[in-house]
């Protein structure tokens, strides 16, 4: 009875985190990037998810309602436009304001590929991404050196 009881657990408990785990499994689909852009998407995907949304890889992590906010919420990549050399600003300082993002979270050529997977794919649910600030982002083409 006892032996019965542990297998039908660790079933359930198998069966629970499998299902877990395929409930926040999500792909990373970035199509016409070059090999440093995806690099830089998947980079994203596993070092920033946690924080920022975008949809092009999976990431959950900014608060949808107002209320729902907390500290550590990051900006809303699919409605936010950056471009190259901010992104990059931000990835090595910490954020674009000083804020709990952690600086250096990838740096050199992981840097550079994470700012032109930004710089191609943010705003894209936007026909005109605004900056924090107001006004229409229109960013300067990335780096050859970026691998954009």
């Amino acid at each position: 009875m006892k032996l019965r009881r542990l297998l039908l657990l660790a079933l359930l408990t198998f069966s629970a985190a499998s299902l877990l785990s395929a409930c926040s499994s999500e792909s990373v689909d970035v199509p016409n990037a070059s090999a440093s852009v995806e690099n830089g998407a998947t980079l994203f995907a596993a070092r920033c998810a946690g924080c920022h949304t975008m949809d092009v890889v999976g990431a959950q992590g900014s608060a949808t309602k107002r209320s729902d906010r907390e500290r550590v919420d990051g900006p809303n990549f699919n409605k936010r436009k950056v471009c190259y050399e901010a992104a990059l600003y931000a990835i090595r300082n910490g954020g674009a304001s000083g804020a709990i993002m952690p600086g250096n979270i990838v740096v050199g050529t992981q840097a550079r590929e994470v700012a032109a997977f930004l710089a191609k794919y943010s705003g894209e649910q936007v026909s005109d991404p605004a900056s924090p600030s107001g006004p229409a982002v229109k960013c300067p083409p990335v780096p050859a050196r970026a691998g954009g």
